[in-house]
């Protein structure tokens, strides 16, 4: 009985190395496919394409990890049922105009996902207690992901327009945000280096973890609000630079090498992003998160001379018909008016005209990174005449018409001339020395920033008052008559 007893062990063994490859075979499967899927969001061609072999890669990483636990399927059918429904019913009820809060939610449940299942890491009835490194893990996991949580949750609240869209600040508030962060490092240290009871007082696991949870959740409010709306493509991709760090240490907890993985990717290229936001804003990522931008509302130093001069839907049609060459400078009101299907009509009559049209994007226009590419590939606008700030300056000057939609501080020349403005030494689009200009514009007030545009009072600016899309339909209407 002894040798096929042996050989029954072996094969048992052979079965679950086998087993083995093959799980982490799958997951180096999936990872190639992020990769090749984040290489693909590059372009708007193929973009599509990319997010899902993306979803893919995702759809095998959570094949192959139910497969190697050993799950009970009926609750996690439950859970992706439920999920695929939500996930559904936003995708087709959202609008494009909500596209940043939608992002900023998903940052903040990714996050959240990270903190439960570090707590659940902790609190497991099945461990008997945790090594330096899995409690260290825990603690980032917890504190990243509640930042993430609770600072996106904010965030969202700012760009929904339900909480003040301004940089909210009170007093002591840089101090108390340190303190904060003092302790949550005191409490990691403590559970981390599982120090002995200090005289009479008696150090609880539980009881620390729970105001690590809380305290961290407090940060992410506090670090959040002092933010103004203005700098939010900045603070949506940090956020998201911190969902996928969350990930990855909550696939430490749980030793899932896919989830590191995936979430070194988020983190990483979510890094990038905002450094590239901030190069865009020429601000660091110190002064974006403690600099309480646009907390008063004041605009320029300086008072703007001049006024601001109207001009016809009629006059301006009589403009563009004669144009040679013509860009669109799109913002945050065309999002908000849902124009950019009338833009791309617009566009393409006056290409029929013998126009030369194009798009130039400044990084961080809109309300998130690539807002206003997201816009106008969903109105198929060729991909080739959208083009990025610094290949467009160096022409500028030589645009018959530039015609600005609802974009501010990207257009604003404070910028460029104004020291005490703000927004001093940031790169712009230099729409101010094309030939003509005109700003659409709902009405004179300031921009979500809270900064006077010195744009609008130019002797070559025209302004065209009201909701983007009705304008742009009405100047497609003149050309149709």
């Amino acid at each position: 009985m002894t040798l096929p007893l042996c050989s029954l062990l072996m094969l048992t063994q052979a079965e679950s190395e086998g087993s083995a490859i093959g799980i982490n075979l799958a997951y180096v499967a999936s990872a190639i496919l992020f990769i090749l899927g984040m290489r693909m969001l590059r372009s708007a061609d193929t973009a599509r394409k990319g997010n899902q072999l993306s979803s893919l890669g995702m759809l095998m990483a959570i094949v192959a990890t139910l497969l190697s636990q050993g799950l009970d399927y009926k609750w996690i059918a439950m859970g992706v049922a439920i999920g695929a429904f939500i996930g559904l019913v936003a995708a087709k009820k959202v609008k494009m105009t909500s596209m940043p809060e939608m992002v900023a939610l998903f940052n903040g449940f990714g996050g959240l996902a990270s903190l439960l299942v570090a707590a659940y890491g902790f609190i497991d009835p099945g461990q008997d207690g945790h090594d330096t490194f899995q409690t260290l893990v825990i603690c980032l996991a917890v504190t990243i992901g509640a930042v993430t949580f609770t600072g996106s949750m904010v965030a969202y609240l700012k760009l929904a327009g339900k909480i003040s869209g301004n940089a909210t600040l009170f007093p002591l508030q840089k101090l108390i945000n340190a303190l904060v962060l003092i302790v949550i490092v005191g409490l990691g240290v403590i559970l981390t280096g599982n120090l002995p009871d200090i005289g009479d007082f008696a150090i609880k696991p539980i009881e620390t973890f729970v105001w690590l949870v809380g305290l961290t959740l407090l940060l992410g409010i506090i670090g959040v609000l002092p933010i103004g709306g203005g700098d939010m493509p900045v603070v949506i991709a940090l956020l998201n630079s911190f969902s996928g760090l969350a990930a990855s240490a909550a696939g430490f907890v749980i030793q899932n090498n896919v989830l590191i993985v995936a979430g070194c990717l988020v983190g990483a290229s979510g890094l990038i992003l905002t450094v590239i936001m901030c190069k865009a804003m020429n601000r660091t990522l110190g002064n974006v998160l403690f600099g309480g931008f646009g907390a008063d509302g004041s605009g320029a130093s300086a008072e703007v001379e001049g006024e601001m001069k109207p001009v016809s839907v009629e006059d301006a049609y009589y403009v563009l018909e004669s144009a040679a060459s013509v860009v669109f400078i799109p913002g945050y009101g065309m999002a908000v008016a849902q124009a950019q299907h009338a833009v791309k009509e617009l566009g393409e009559i006056l290409e029929e005209n013998g126009c030369e049209v194009a798009h130039a994007i400044h990084p961080v226009a809109g309300r998130m990174p690539g807002h206003m590419n997201v816009l106008l590939a969903e109105a198929d606008v060729p991909y080739e005449q959208l083009r990025e700030m610094d290949d467009v300056n160096p022409t500028i000057a030589t645009v018959d018409i530039a015609v600005v939609i609802g974009a501010n501080d990207v257009v604003n020349p404070a910028a460029l001339e104004d020291e005490g403005s703000p927004i001093y030494g940031m790169p712009i689009i230099n729409v101010h020395q094309a030939r003509n200009v005109f700003c659409l514009k709902r009405g004179q007030g300031k921009g979500f920033s809270g900064l006077v545009n010195r744009l609008f009072f130019r002797e070559n600016v025209r302004m065209l008052y009201g909701d983007a899309k009705e304008t742009i339909t009405a100047l497609v209407a003149q050309f149709k008559d």
